[in-house]
């Protein structure tokens, strides 16, 4: 029987994006800082991935991988059928109008010499030849699609507010009519009382226009609100990638449990009873990372074998992939690795 359900929209296959480090008098390459190392998932269309990871994990990098902003060192990113990472400047550029991305800092990613209205209109100079009157329709009807008075189209960036300016930037996203959009910690820079007001808009655009995001934050409330599945990396590699309401309910990976351990729980009573864990040691370097898994010199149940074997990105249950010994083949992982695993089930379940 064929497999009826969709393709992807997005997959992204053993994607690398490693550095080059250069040293000594004759500047030799001795090494590459490993930003990224191998990571794949891919996004449904219509749908947010959520990626979550603690600073300099490599989230970043990845988006701006996918869009070809970095030149990937290896892997495959596949957007609607066509692999963005091998295509040349040519066809590459005639793709560019459906992969689109908003900026994390919304006061650097707009040009203070330019106005509103030529920001907003420059994809459509870049990848259209509209007349200029079409060109300004298209910036007015953007301009009301994410809430800003038309009066404001010759307005320069510094006459706006951070949300106002994360406003155009997403309009600006939105010029060519894209399916898919990397947020680059679109929050991240605004106001706590702003920052609500910038999801739900994007909330309101992915419900109007079909969009498909890849929602890159530190947020990780936000995340659980936003996406339907999240990817939690660790070291330039996806540690665990479950649904939304599975992960926030009983994370898998060790990293996870005490990445979401820190969430804050608005209910005192919930709050007094959860079990904060506290990682020791520091996240070791990208440019030279443990032979085994990456999280081995701080994980809590870490065995002999995480400090030998990389454990694969693997589905253990429906839907949910975890990249941890302690639950890929216990023969492999030896005798420990089963009621470990069960025991920390049973305890998320009861909590």
């Amino acid at each position: 029987m064929l497999d009826a359900r969709p393709a992807p929209l997005v997959q992204v296959e053993d994607l690398k994006m490693h550095f080059p480090i250069y040293s000594g008098l004759f500047r030799r390459h001795t090494g590459d800082v490993k930003a990224v190392d191998g990571v794949s998932f891919d996004i449904m269309a219509g749908q947010t991935l959520g990626l979550v990871g603690e600073s300099g994990c490599g989230k970043s990098t990845v988006g701006r991988a996918i869009l070809r902003l970095y030149e990937p060192t290896a892997g495959r990113v596949i957007i609607d059928g066509e692999d963005v990472a091998q295509m040349q400047p040519g066809p590459l550029r005639k793709k560019r109008p459906t992969m689109q991305m908003v900026f994390q800092d919304p006061q650097a990613s707009l040009n203070p010499r330019m106005t509103l209205a030529d920001i907003v209109a420059e994809p459509l100079d870049e990848h259209t030849d509209w007349t200029r009157d079409k060109k300004l329709e298209r910036v007015h009807e953007l301009m009301d699609q994410v809430g800003l008075n038309r009066r404001f189209a010759n307005r320069f960036p510094h006459e706006f507010s951070g949300g106002q300016r994360q406003r155009i930037g997403i309009a600006r996203a939105l010029a060519l009519k894209p399916q898919f959009i990397v947020c680059d910690e679109p929050i991240a820079a605004l106001d706590v009382s702003i920052q609500a007001q910038v999801v739900n808009l994007l909330e309101d655009l992915q419900e109007k226009l079909g969009l498909t995001y890849l929602f890159i934050s530190h947020d990780l409330s936000m995340v659980r609100h936003l996406a339907q599945r999240v990817a939690v990396m660790y070291l330039g590699r996806i540690c665990e990638l479950s649904p939304s309401s599975d992960l926030y309910a009983r994370p898998l990976h060790p990293y996870a449990e005490a990445l979401l351990s820190a969430v804050n729980e608005p209910d005192p009573e919930l709050a007094a009873t959860r079990n904060r864990i506290i990682l020791k040691g520091d996240v070791p370097s990208p440019a030279n990372p443990p032979k085994g898994c990456n999280f081995c010199t701080r994980c809590p149940k870490v065995m002999d074998i995480c400090r030998q074997v990389k454990p694969d990105l693997a589905e253990v249950e429906p839907g949910r992939q975890v990249a941890c010994h302690l639950y890929h083949n216990n023969s492999a992982a030896g005798s420990t690795g089963a009621p470990e695993a069960n025991e920390r089930n049973q305890q998320g379940e009861t909590q």
